[in-house]
């Protein structure tokens, strides 16, 4: 767990808890999943933000047993580079309010269908 936040997770951490409007929707910042440290997670969503600088770009393996576990768990996870968060946080903010805006059906779908919108 790192102490000192990038300058990346503290501006998307200030515009999660400042700009994003979703009802119910609560995110903490640095939370333990199994062995894992993820950077944001919301437990209600079953959501979980990573924010990966230029070092992921060697660890490709590693951080896809990472969302395999994260998934597993029942958890989908959005990842975007440091430089998308502080270029453009206002494409970050729209997905990450398009995957709370959809609610994952059970796995395996008794249906078989995908991703379900709230309020349909």
């Amino acid at each position: 767990m790192r102490k000192t936040p990038t300058d990346a997770e503290k501006k998307l951490w200030w515009h999660l808890r400042h700009r994003l409007r979703v009802s119910d929707t609560h995110f903490r910042r640095q939370v333990r999943l199994g062995r894992y440290i993820v950077d944001f997670a919301s437990h209600g969503a079953r959501l979980v933000i990573e924010i990966d600088g230029g070092r992921h770009a060697e660890q490709v393996t590693a951080d896809a047993e990472r969302t395999r576990f994260l998934e597993a768990e029942g958890y989908r996870v959005l990842r975007f580079w440091n430089n998308e968060v502080l270029t453009n946080i206002d494409g970050v903010l729209e997905v990450v309010q398009r995957a709370l805006a959809t609610t994952p059906t059970p796995n395996p779908s008794p249906q078989g269908g995908g991703e379900r919108r709230h309020g349909a």
